[in-house]
């Protein structure tokens, strides 16, 4: 099993979670909900069951929860209904219809729609999960769809149900569904589609409807606890995003803080997505498929030990290198995981990392070690000043002695009869012909030394 799916979800109850809700925020919230109900009134639906036909009590529990979601500030509910329009020997596989469509305050309408239904056709609820998507009218704004499925029995024409709800949640028109199979145990061929929830018997179904509500509309709160190397909730001050894992949107940004109580902040977060979390360490750390447990508090634990690196300059001030760039790569790896600058202090998760300094000549310094909470810091040599002067145009480069080698520097600019360079202590050959020479052999090469926080003036001869 991937170890990101291994996550523990650790759930305490209101007690505790008393003490560190102080900063909890319903900013994040979803300001309007819409619920649609994809009902089965296939011909099977006059099957008995319990006490009463299967259709007469789905009717009956379900007006029961319409009845109590009447309490709910900004919800919309809608009611989809398939298999009731053609006799089922016709076998019509388009026979799925938005009986009522989303609207403030139309309960009563639901209610009437339900007591109405005369079952009779076959199952087409891929068709119907298809239908569902146009059901959703356009909205902006921090808004959920949610769909809910009750039906006793399974797909009876050619359509993937599966497929169809996983592209609405990819596209991000709808949250992960939930399916109530009532009369029998679908769980087999319906769990791909959504949260299945079996109810068997009368009371089994009138309970999934309460679980349903508890997960959409009860508080859930979470905590993230960054892990130092010792499995302590340490880290913080770095920017989470929680993205949906089906459909890739992101649903919340935020920074990680400890409360006044020294312990990771408590959220409010909508608990009917999985979520991909993604903590903008350097390098970032993703965990995917989170799943939290609705009403309940959540601990997410990841492991995000780190420490801090700093470049600075020895015997000197580094503001003359104040706009040279650090490139900070993964030890043995070419990705860049950061750009950084002298004597700034950036956090890096403890583990080893190669430094390419852009200064002339570049210097490379591999395998620098970031230990925990503490800060690694690499002093370099202050550099020195080449003013170069060549008192007329010309085409020339400069070179860094590496023992008997000369390494590549610096193209000299071919307009400019004198430049100013920062250099590193070294020893450095000039090379240079003029532009008006024709002749191969009038190169000039001059050889000469930089120090650090000194300048030496390389003069070049009017004659080779």
């Amino acid at each position: 099993m991937n170890a990101c799916r291994r996550i523990l979800l650790c759930c305490c109850f209101c007690l505790p979670l008393l003490g560190n809700a102080q900063s909890v925020t319903n900013k994040n919230l979803p300001t309007l909900t819409r619920i649609l109900f994809i009902f089965d009134a296939s011909n099977s639906m006059w099957g008995e069951w319990q006490s009463d036909k299967k259709i007469h009590i789905a009717n009956r529990l379900l007006s029961k929860m319409v009845d109590s979601l009447e309490s709910y500030p900004d919800l919309q509910i809608a009611l989809r209904v398939y298999g009731h329009q053609a006799e089922s020997k016709l076998h019509d596989c388009h026979d799925t219809k938005l009986e009522v469509p989303f609207s403030y305050n139309n309960f009563a309408r639901v209610k009437q729609k339900l007591k109405t239904l005369y079952p009779k056709g076959t199952t087409p609820i891929a068709q119907s999960l298809l239908a569902c998507e146009k059901d959703f009218p356009p909205a902006t704004g921090n808004i959920r769809n949610v769909v809910v499925l009750i039906t006793d029995g399974i797909e009876e024409c050619s359509g993937d149900p599966c497929a169809v709800s996983h592209a609405l949640q990819r596209k991000g028109i709808i949250l992960k569904p939930f399916i109530i199979g009532i009369g029998g145990n679908f769980e087999s061929d319906l769990r791909c589609i959504g949260n299945y929830i079996d109810a068997s018997g009368e009371a089994d179904f009138d309970n999934a409807l309460h679980v349903i509500i508890d997960q959409i509309f009860h508080p859930t709160t979470c905590q993230v606890s960054l892990l130092d190397q010792s499995g302590n909730p340490t880290e913080t001050n770095v920017n989470m995003t929680f993205e949906d894992s089906y459909s890739h949107k992101i649903r919340y940004n935020l920074i990680h803080t400890m409360n006044t109580r020294g312990v990771p902040d408590t959220l409010l977060i909508n608990p009917m997505p999985e979520y991909k979390i993604t903590v903008h360490t350097l390098p970032p750390v993703s965990v995917d498929s989170v799943k939290l447990t609705p009403g309940r508090h959540n601990i997410i634990p990841i492991q995000v030990p780190q420490g801090s690196l700093q470049v600075k300059v020895i015997s000197g001030q580094s503001d003359r290198y104040r706009q040279i760039p650090i490139i900070v790569r993964q030890a043995d790896s070419c990705q860049t995981i950061n750009v950084q600058y002298f004597d700034m202090t950036d956090k890096y998760l403890v583990g080893k990392y190669d430094l390419e300094i852009l200064c002339m000549p570049r210097l490379t310094i591999p395998q620098v070690k970031i230990s925990q909470s503490t800060t690694t810091q690499i002093k370099i040599p202050a550099p020195g000043t080449a003013i170069i002067q060549k008192n007329r145009m010309g085409t020339g480069s400069l070179y860094v002695m590496r023992g008997s080698q000369l390494e590549w520097v610096y193209n000299l600019r071919d307009a400019d009869i004198q430049e100013s360079i920062l250099l590193q202590p070294g020893t450095y050959t000039l090379v240079f012909r003029p532009k008006e020479s024709v002749r191969t052999v009038e190169t000039i090469s001059k050889t000469f030394t930089i120090r650090s926080n000194m300048t030496t003036t390389v003069q070049i001869p009017k004659q080779p």
